[in-house]
Order: structure tokens, then sequence, then C-alpha cells
């Protein structure tokens, strides 16, 4: 009798449903993948502890509780191999269909033949399954396994099949969209939708535009995850950045790649190349920001961690392309595994002290002052405030700021007495007020010293006027008052250009001994040129994720309040020039009521304010 023998399709529906292998993709691939001379500089058995780094990335691919995976990545970090590993992983002990896909399709071509096939066929697992007849683009293997390596151009290859695992390899290199389709990504993470309880998608890419799909992923990440090394002297923790790179002074590309060094940011000691790939084998994956779900989780590296480069490979690069806009962005993008945001206009506090400070003290009004505005931007826990002196040319004089914890000691410093040398008393005119935290209770203060405060909202878009006029409309006190809607990136584009002109030509300037803090405020943003929606758009924003920028917004608010006082169209009177003497500025009579002198408390919603006028 001859012994039974399991048909084909029994035997592919046990292969099918059997529980997934034990290994993690780390230890499946230290165990089986083995690297050719084609594919490696390092021929021979795969090792993870070359790549410390990738084990974290390729393990979290074994979470049951991950669903995709974002990595964000300088390049030759192993991100590709990280990828075949997770590949060849769920062939042998998770087995699905695949999906990979590429830029383009001549890529896909290039990488199943130089990559992805050589994988196969060097490792005894994956060989034995592979069904050799398998075309270029389409491999097959036992157990129902099926994978389609397509190009993100080629939108009728990214919508056939169901797909459980997609595999997106360089996708800020995508075209924005496949055809007349929806994106390449989108249209290839459509097809998991008969797998929702079990699906994987892995996106590893090199960042380029802070609009692209790989930076947008990161910020969006249930759980966003770096790599932290400790430092070999002082045992502290932290991630590799550019900033703490150093060379020699005046280096040429050749010295810095010869000389270039690591200065750890919380001892200061210098850090060299043997110890750099220490750390690396020691690295920690720390979660930096999460929601508590690993659903949606992501990774980022730098150039720092590759064991292929030493400091001085980075510096030399950096020396070769900072002055090169295409290539500084190459950089940025390989290098450092961050979005390009093309600086266009940018400040730091140190120069800001050296070359803004005038020769007047602190609270020292300047002569040919017409009027002194306000600005106070409201925060939670406490309010930061300005207060500006003008002159008629719009030349301007930071006179006083500061950070304040209740209303009553804002008013205390808008209705305070400022004087000049000739001891000729000023007050501010007119205060504008952030709206944009603690609405109401702004609305009610403004309300109740409306002769001098009005209130504000910073608007997120340009505007075709400077600032335009609201009504507020709700019940109570502060009922029919303006609210004033203010393009803020125009006014901070007024304040950096009026940093770079003297005192003749309407300059901007803090006063003698201005201190650093509010320096570092006032420099916080940049200006940058990004692309939105396939257009480069020019716009404010801060230099580091978290900087404060609060003096800067107090600034703003205190140029809306002299534009909407007439700084514009006053003019000094020229005998007043020639003595250098200040006259206090009659409070005009439609923006504001002549000051009685009187000292007024009202009460509204429990709340207590006073109001002073000066005589």
């Amino acid at each position: 009798m001859k012994p039974w023998v399991v048909p084909d399709w029994i035997r592919t529906a046990l292969l099918t449903l059997r529980p997934p292998g034990k290994k993690t993709v780390s230890e499946w691939a230290d165990e089986y993948r083995v690297l050719s001379l084609a594919e490696s500089s390092k021929p021979g058995p795969w090792r993870t502890d070359y790549m410390p780094y990738l084990r974290e990335i390729m393990d979290a691919f074994s979470d049951p509780e991950v669903e995709e995976i974002g990595v964000v990545k300088a390049t030759q970090e192993g991100g590709t191999e990280a990828i075949l590993n997770m590949m060849g992983s769920a062939i042998c002990q998770d087995p699905g269909p695949m999906l990979v896909v590429y830029p383009q399709k001549e890529l896909a071509e290039r990488i199943s033949e130089h990559r992805i096939r050589p994988m196969i066929m060097n490792c005894k697992e994956l060989k034995k399954r592979f069904d050799e007849s398998s075309k270029r683009l389409d491999l097959n293997f036992s157990g129902g396994v099926n994978i389609g390596i397509v190009g993100a151009n080629s939108p009728s290859d990214l919508a056939s099949f169901p797909i459980r695992y997609v595999f997106l390899d360089e996708e800020d290199k995508y075209p924005v969209q496949a055809g007349k389709e929806a994106s390449p990504a989108k249209l290839a993470m459509e097809r998991q939708k008969t797998y929702p309880a079990n699906k994987k998608t892995v996106r590893v890419s090199t960042p380029v535009f802070e609009s692209g799909p790989t930076w947008k992923n990161w910020l969006k990440a249930d759980t966003q995850m770096e790599c932290f090394v400790k430092c070999p002297n002082c045992g502290a923790s932290w991630t590799f950045q550019f900033r703490q790179l150093r060379w020699p002074e005046g280096s040429s590309p050749d010295q810095a790649r010869k000389e270039a060094f690591y200065v750890c940011e919380e001892c200061g000691c210098l850090i060299s190349d043997a110890e750099k790939n220490e750390m690396v084998r020691h690295c920690e994956w720390k979660p930096v920001k999460t929601n508590g779900s690993r659903r949606r989780i992501a990774f980022r590296l730098n150039a720092f961690y590759s064991p292929l480069l030493r400091f001085g490979d980075i510096a030399a690069e950096f020396l070769d392309d900072k002055d090169q806009p295409e290539l500084l962005q190459n950089f940025i993008n390989s290098w450092l595994g961050e979005p390009f945001k093309e600086v266009e206009r940018e400040l730091d506090a140190d120069r800001l002290l050296a070359e803004r400070q005038s020769n007047f003290e602190k609270l020292v009004v300047p002569p040919g002052t017409v009027m002194l505005t306000g600005g106070v931007d409201v925060q939670r826990k406490c309010f930061y405030w300005v207060v500006r002196a003008w002159r008629a040319n719009m030349t301007s004089y930071n006179i006083a700021h500061g950070q304040a914890f209740t209303w009553n000691e804002i008013e205390e410093v808008m209705n305070a007495e400022y004087r000049d040398k000739r001891n000729s008393r000023f007050q501010v005119n007119l205060c504008a007020v952030d709206s944009g935290d603690q609405t109401d209770d702004v609305y009610d203060f403004c309300a109740v010293n409306r002769e001098w405060a009005v209130p504000v909202k910073g608007s997120s878009n340009r505007m075709i006027t400077k600032y335009r006029p609201s009504v507020i409309d709700r019940d109570g006190i502060s009922k029919g008052m303006t609210l004033l809607m203010v393009d803020t990136d125009y006014y901070k584009d007024m304040i950096f250009s009026r940093i770079l002109r003297d005192e003749e030509e309407g300059g901007w300037f803090v006063f003698h001994g201005c201190d650093p803090e509010y320096a570092e405020m006032i420099t916080a943003e940049q200006k940058v040129i990004s692309r939105v929606r396939g257009h480069l758009v020019s716009h404010w924003e801060q230099k580091s994720t978290g900087a404060a920028n609060h003096y800067l917004d107090c600034e703003v608010y205190a140029a809306c309040a002299a534009d909407v006082f007439g700084i514009r169209t006053l003019r000094a009177n020229q005998a007043r020039r020639e003595q250098s003497e200040a006259v206090p500025p009659e409070r005009q009579p439609n923006l504001m009521p002549e000051p009685s002198g009187i000292e007024e408390k009202r009460t509204y919603g429990g709340k207590s304010f006073r109001r002073r006028r000066w005589r």
C-alpha cells in the first residue's frame, strides 16, 4: 500500500495557517541572512551588531501592537537592509502577500535584480521556498506568498490584489500623484483593507521638505523614537547633534576631515571616532514623544550613527556644501536626516546685543520721542510685556520689558510715567494685548481700559492689510469693542528689516544693558522658504521646537499699536528736534479720550480692574 501523500493545496493551507515564528526580525537575520560581495563591502553572515541601531527598528516589525513603522534617516544607514530583513522574516515565519514600492519602476527593477534576488539565493530558508520561475517584479514563494515590486510612477501596479505587508522605500521621492489618482503611498496602503487586524506598513525615507510625507508622518506618529548614546566621560545620555561637531577655525575640508571631533553637550569633553563607535554599539532607543500607543511608531537617525563615517567625513562634507544652496540641501537631507528649510532671514541674539543697543539706559525715554506703545503676550500662567518709544521717522527703542503674573501688574507698567533726561513725562498711548489665550479675560480687561488698551489676534495667514479691525460680538462689557486681526509675518518682516537701519533711517533698538533672555526671544524665529502644495512659500517659524518667542510677539503687537495710533503720519516739530526736547504727545480724540487724572475701580464678573489715566 502506498503511503498517503499530502496534496499541495493542503500543504499550502497548513503553511498559511500556522502561527507566526518566535524569532524577532533581528534574530532571524542573524541566524539566516548571508550577504554576498555584490550586496555589501562586508560579505558573510549578517550581524545586527555591526549596525546595532537597526535592531529595535527591525524588531518593531515583530511587535503585534505596531501597525506602521516610519524611519526618518540619513542615507547609507541600512534602511533598505532593514526592509529586506523584515521581508525575509515574514516569508519564513508569518507569510502574507507583500508590496514593495520604489520611486521609479526602473529603480524597482534594479533593486529586485541586485538586492532582493541575491538575498533570496544566499539564504537557504528563503531559497527553498522561492519559485525560481518568478518574474523580475513578481516573486512567488511556497505558502501563498507573493511579492510585488513596483515603481510609484506606475499607478496600475499599485491597485490590484490585496496586500498584508506594504514597504515604502524613499517615499519623499515619490511623485505627488500616481497619474490622475491619489498619492502612490495612499494607493498602496488602500490594498491592506482586507487585513485590518494584522497588516504592517513600513515607511523608510530620507526627508526632503517639511511638507513631504516623511516628516509629516514623523510628526503624526503615536511614538517618536530617537537613538541615545552615553558620553564616555560623564555618562550623560544624548543624541548626536551637528551643532556639537567641532573643527579648527578656518580649516579646509581636508583639514577638517583629519581634525574634527565631537564635544559632549553636558561636560564639554572631546570625543574621538573610536569612542563614537563604542558609544553606538551600546546605543538605546528612547521615546521623545508619545501618546501611550505604539500603533504608529517612528524612528529618527542622522549620519553620526553610521559605522562607515567618521566625524571628519561629516565636517568635510559640510564645508564642501555650505556655500551652495543645492549642495547644502543635500547635506541637510542626506547627512543630517532633516527636512530642508531655506533660510531667507535670521539673526542671532549675540549680534542683536552687539549691534542694536542704544546709548539710553532702561526706562529712559530717548529725545525726539512722539509716542509710546506697548505689547502684551498672554500665556496661560503669566504675561510678557514690552514698552517701545517711537520717533516720527519710525526709529524706535525698547525702553522696558518684563514678565507679569496679574492684570494689575500690566495696568501698572502701561500706566506708569516714563521720563526722558529733561524729566518730561510720557505714558503708553496704546497697548495691544494678545487675545489668543484667556480670550474672555483679555476682552474684559481691554473693555474697562479701552482708552489705552486694544485686543489683538495674530493671523496664521498673510493678509491684504497690516491689520484688520473687526467687532467683538458677544454679551458683556466688551460687546461692540474693536478687535484687531494682525498680520504677524508683516510686522516680523518690518522689525527685522529695521534692525539693519541706522537711527536716522528708522532703526530698531534696545536699551543699553539689555538682557540676553530678551535677545534670545527676539531672535527665536527665522524666515524660511518651504514647499506648500507644490509652491515655494516664505514664512516665519521658530528655529527649534519649543523655543520661546514671547518678547518677539510683544514687539509685533507694539509695532501694530504704533501703526494704529498714527506713527506713519506724524512729523516731529523741527524746533523740538533741534532742541532735543521731547514733549508728551497729545492723545488723539478718535483713538484716546482726554486723560482726566481720575483713578477708577470697576468690577465685572467677579474681577476687579483699576484704571489710572495720566493727567
